[in-house]
Parts: structure tokens; sequence; C-alpha cells
């Protein structure tokens, strides 16, 4: 039996006794929606889950100890259904030693706290472990995020501090994307000031430079975010990428050769060696060391040669390059029953509402997570393919102004999609009646607003694929408990690949009256500007309370909101359009700019409406000058005006998702 200690060898084991206090631990997650059971036999079943796990994590240990490895993969269960993956990352400026002794502690803690779990990642300050039954190489993750930021104020030159947090931190995305090793830091002086900012991003070294960036790009925007640049430090990791910074000094400067961990003096404040710390924590690193010594002593796995770990590392990256989407896509399938159960049989209780695509339930696992599942119509002339293109859409989507894709369901006559529960419904159920939208002071509008036009940002310019929705409106918009609005029902959405293409035609034109751009409803042309547009109608009807009627069907009632928004402001009597009960919290100048911001979005030549890029800059600053408005598209029709009495009667509405073939 004692023959099995070369599972972890005795004298790796040893020095782990002695070390020093510059491992710590960070964060981890361990979603429930994957588990395996622990009493499994492994010994009994070499084909479990369990019994490959225990060989992967063997393999990463033992490969920590390589000189100048700071990135590993393996795979366990070469022949087996229930293949173990996994993958170590250390930081880049951090010592041999240093990298093994944070793997070899992170892999004995994940399982501790993870005991069930089947897809696991556990961060530490020098490195990051993952392990999953799916793949993990060449594919971008960043739905599972950690993050943490000082909670001290940046009193002193806060704005000068923030502004060079955040140039840093983008010049640091290029950078580190740009570098073979994915690996970066910077070190920038604060004009007029002592300080310096001191920031850090490394991606895992498998992502392309592009996947890096945009990782990147999604955990500097949080750090940010939820920083406001108002602290002098902030942490934000994916599995995929990292980012962080503070104004004291918390990596190795001379990283390249990262022969020594960073002094105690060069740790963020707060983290400094503590002697009876350090006894208790070696006391107990020794007891739970010689714990999992004799555990796996028992245990008795062995470890395979270098030619079978060689093979499954071949295996892993060619399936890889052929299956991770297929894979993907299995791994977010619900079974029937499942829904059935959580929903009540589509109890009439649980409905939520319904729309162009079919009725939404609420539901709740037996986890207790709550969901919304979207039941396809069985009479809906969207059908099966809008289905499937939602599905492979929104599972490669990850934003928190994106609703978020949990699963689906293709079993016997139900098509259905299983979503993330957002508990405040959708957007036009506060924003057209009186008292509901008295919740929405101007504070929670201009929130939304900003949710919405970074999540459209992200779906133009910073996601995998060029992603254009074509049925933005009011009803798509979800907001959560904090009324964060959540771009949902991509069942309309048209991507691009990877190239230049901004644009297409069709035939076939859908979406939704009053929110469609001209030449998208008369000629089915369709682009990233016409996302701006009803972007643009959607920011009128949000801080007026006005919906926009059917703008390309001239009828007897006064013209749309849009056109009387710019007849308002060539009088300058824009002011009028403010919805009364914004009267108390709005800032008059702050509300001309937005309508000012509306009019540009919905200019009749999409070549003169701004990018989302340029709106989302817009929206922050009050310094920018804007170019003048001509008038805009669809400038009669009708709008429904809530504080004036017109009656709806009067004309049609845009309640509905519509699909018309258009002749060409």
């Amino acid at each position: 039996m004692m023959r099995n200690m070369s599972t972890i060898p005795f004298l790796f084991l040893m020095s782990l006794i002695a070390r020093s206090e510059a491992v710590r631990y960070f964060s981890h997650r361990c979603p429930d929606n994957t588990t395996f059971t622990p009493a499994e036999v492994y010994e009994s079943d070499p084909d479990s889950f369990q019994h490959n796990l225990r060989q992967l994590l063997q393999f990463l240990s033992s490969n920590a100890t390589r000189t100048d490895t700071v990135f590993y993969t393996a795979t366990a269960g070469r022949n087996s259904t229930e293949k173990a993956y996994g993958m170590f990352l250390c930081r880049g400026d951090v010592s041999t030693n240093v990298c093994k002794e944070c793997v070899a502690e992170a892999i004995m803690e994940a399982p501790q706290r993870c005991p069930d779990g089947k897809e696991v990642i556990i961060w530490y300050d020098e490195c990051m472990v993952r392990y999953s039954n799916e793949t993990l190489l060449f594919s971008m993750n960043s739905s599972l995020e950690a993050g943490v930021l000082d909670n001290v104020v940046n009193e002193t030159g806060q704005s000068r501090y923030g502004q060079v947090v955040a140039t840093s931190l983008h010049e640091l995305t290029t950078e580190t994307a740009n570098n073979s090793k994915h690996f970066a830091t910077k070190e920038a002086k604060v004009k007029g000031s002592n300080e310096t900012v001191y920031s850090l991003a490394q991606c895992t070294p498998d992502l392309s430079a592009t996947d890096c960036k945009l990782c990147l790009a999604n955990a500097t925007e949080e750090a940010l975010y939820m920083c406001e640049l108002a602290c002098p430090g902030a942490r934000m990791v994916y599995p995929s990428c990292n980012v962080w910074y503070n104004n004291t000094l918390f990596y190795a400067i001379n990283w390249t050769h990262a022969q020594h961990p960073p002094t105690p003096e060069a740790l963020p404040p707060g983290r400094k060696k503590h002697s009876s710390v350090t006894i208790i924590v070696v006391v107990s690193v020794v007891i739970a060391l010689l714990v999992v010594s004799l555990v796996l002593v028992a245990l008795g796995y062995c470890l395979p040669g270098r030619r079978e770990r060689k093979k499954n590392d071949e295996a892993l990256q060619q399936e890889n390059g052929k299956q991770q989407d297929m894979r993907t896509a299995e791994s977010l399938q619900f079974d029937l029953g499942t829904l059935e159960t959580a929903t009540n049989k589509f109890s009439e209780d649980n409905k939520l509402g319904e729309g162009g695509f079919g009725a939404v339930f609420k539901g709740m696992l037996i986890n207790g997570q709550e969901i919304a599942v979207k039941r396809l119509s069985k009479s809906s002339g969207q059908g099966v393919q809008e289905f499937k293109n939602e599905v492979v859409l929104v599972a490669k989507l990850q934003h928190r102004n994106l609703v978020r894709l949990l699963g689906f369901c293709l079993e016997g006559e139900e098509t259905l999609l299983v979503y993330e529960y957002v508990p405040n419904k959708s957007l036009d159920y506060f924003l057209f009646e009186n008292k509901k939208r008295e919740q929405l002071d101007w504070l929670s509008r201009t929130m939304i607003i900003g949710g919405i036009a970074r999540g459209i940002l992200y779906l133009h310019e910073d996601s995998r694929l060029r992603v254009i929705h074509r049925d933005l409106k009011a009803s798509n918009i979800l907001l959560d408990s904090n009324m964060n609005p959540k771009i949902s029902d991509f069942g309309m959405a048209r991507m691009f690949g990877v190239d230049d293409q901004t644009e297409g035609n069709t035939k076939r034109i859908v979406g939704t009256y009053g929110y469609m751009a001209p030449e998208y409803a008369m000629e089915g042309l369709y682009s990233v500007k016409s996302d701006v547009f009803s972007f643009g109608v959607l920011l009128l009807e949000i801080i007026t309370g006005r919906r926009n009627f059917l703008g390309f069907h001239r009828t007897n009632c006064k013209p749309t909101l849009i056109g009387y928004a710019w007849q308002l402001w060539n009088e300058t009597k824009a002011l009028e359009l403010m919805d009364p009960l914004l009267k108390d919290s709005c800032i008059p100048n702050e509300f001309l700019r937005y309508i000012h911001i509306g009019l540009l979005c919905v200019q009749e030549d999409a070549n003169n409406r701004p990018t989302m890029s340029s709106v989302v800059l817009m929206l922050k600053s009050e310094t920018i000058s804007f170019s003048k408005p001509e008038k805009p598209a669809f400038f009669t029709g009708g709008y429904v005006d809530h504080h004036d009495q017109v009656r709806p009667q009067d004309c049609s509405g845009n309640g509905l998702t519509i699909s018309i073939d258009v002749p060409r």
C-alpha cells in the first residue's frame, strides 16, 4: 500500500509544510447544475467521473512541479463517457515554487468546497485551477465570475486616479491579448499626486488574441462598473481571464524571470505577514496534508505514464476543435419531465405572459433555482428555425445586460427555452402605466438606458460574433430585482462572422412596427444602424413615458413620438416632452441632452446615425458636442400620449411582433 505514495511525491508533500504565506485563497464557483454522487465507488467503476477526476487532479499536481510551467491542461478517462477535463494557470509573475504550492493547495481545496461538483473553478491570488466534465480549451468563458474591491473611497484626486485606471486597463487589454504569454502588467503615475496605479491582466494561453481581448474587455468593464472608479483597487476574475489594479504594488516587477514571489511590502493593504497567523496556517496545512496523503494512499490510484497523458491531451485538443459547439448545446439540454415539474405542467397560475414566440412560464427547479420557460407555440409562425437560432446565438453571449440562457428542451412536440428568471417583468409593464411608472425616477431611467446601450454595444462590437437584434422594444427589455435591464428574445436576431460584414438584406421583414428603421421596413435592409434606430425610439419612450406608434403608416393621428419630439426640438420646446412624473428628479439640461441623442439615433439616413460606441460615450459625457439632428424618419403616423389622453383605438398599437414576406 505504501508504494502508492508515488501519486503525490513524499518530498513534494513535505516541502509544502515549510511553505510561506504567499498563497492566498480568493474565491470559487461550483454551479449546482452538474453534480455526481459522492458515494460513488470509483474502484469498482473505472468509468465513473469521480475515478477520472482523481486521476485528473494527480496529473495537474504532478505537472505543477515542472520548471517554467504556468499553464497546463489534462484529461482523464480516455475511453470513458465520464471524462474529466482540467487545467491550472499560475500568475505570470510568480516563481515556480509559488506556482506549485498554489496549485497543490487549490487541488486539495476545490473538492472540499465543491464535494460533488462536476464543474468547479477555484481562484487564488497566485493561480487558478479548473475542472469539468466538458472540454475547456479554446473557448472563452466569462459566465462564472468573482470580484472584489477596496471599500475605502479614494477622495484625493479621485477623478484623475479614475482616468488613469481606465486608461491603464484598456491599454493593458490590448497588450495582454497581443502578448504570446497572454500576461502583462502596467505601472502608471497619477499626475499631480504621489499615487501610482499598478495593474495586471492575464488570459489562459489557449485563447486566441481576439477572445483574450474580448474576455479582458468584459472583465475591465465589470471592474470599472463595480468600483465606479471611486476606490483605489478592484479585481475581476473569470475562468478565461482576470484583471486587477491597486494603488499598492502587488506583483513582481521583474516578472519576466519570476524568480521570487512579491514581498509582503508589495502586497495590497491588509495583506502583510503576521507571525501568529503564519503559525496557524502552517499547522493547519500540515494536518490537512497528512489527512489528504493518508486518504490518497488508501484510495491507491496510480500515476499514468507520460505517453498516456500525451494521448489524452491530443484527444482533448482534437475534440475541442471539432465538437465544442455541439457539446456545449448538449450540456444545456433539459428533459421535459424536469420542466413540467418545475412549472406544474405549465399551469396558467405560473404563466408570466405571452408573445410572438409563445407563452412564458415561471418555474422552480428541484434545487430551488427560479427559471423562466419559454414555450414555443405550435401555431407560431416563427417555428423551430427561430428557436434553433436563439439557442445557438444566446448560448454564445455573456453580458450583464443580456438575459442569460440556462438551457433548452426539444422533446416530442415541445420546444422550450429555459432562461434565468427576471423578477420585475418587462420595461413596458412599468413604462406605459401611470402608477407603475412612478417607480421609475430619472436616475432609474438613465440607468436603464445606459444598460440597454451597453448590451447593444456588446452585441455589435464586443461579442464573439456581430449580432443584430432586429426586435429591440420595451417588451423585450426585462428588469431584474435591482431594475437593471436585460435584453431578451433573440429569435429574430441575425449574426455575422468575424469578418467586417455589418449589414444584410432579407425578403422576410420581422420585428415590431414603431421600432423598425425605415430602410429595414421598406427594403429589408438591416445593419447595426437598424438597432441604433430602435434604441433611439426606446430612449425617447423611456424619458417621455409615451409610446411611438406605427411610424411608416400614415394615419389621421398626430405625428409620431419621433416627429413630435423633432417638432418641439425645433421650436425649443423639447422640455414639454418630459414625463410629468420626472419634474422633481430630472435636470432639464440632462433631459435635453437625452432628447438630442434620441433624435440622432432615429435619423432617416442610416449613415447619419451614430454607432452604439458613440452613443455610450455620449450618454456618459456631458462635455461632448453633438452634431445637429436632421428631420427624423417617420415624421407622421401616431403615438400614444398618456398625458394628453389620446385614445388608443384611434391608432394601431405596437404590441405584436410581426413577420411579413415582402416581394422584392
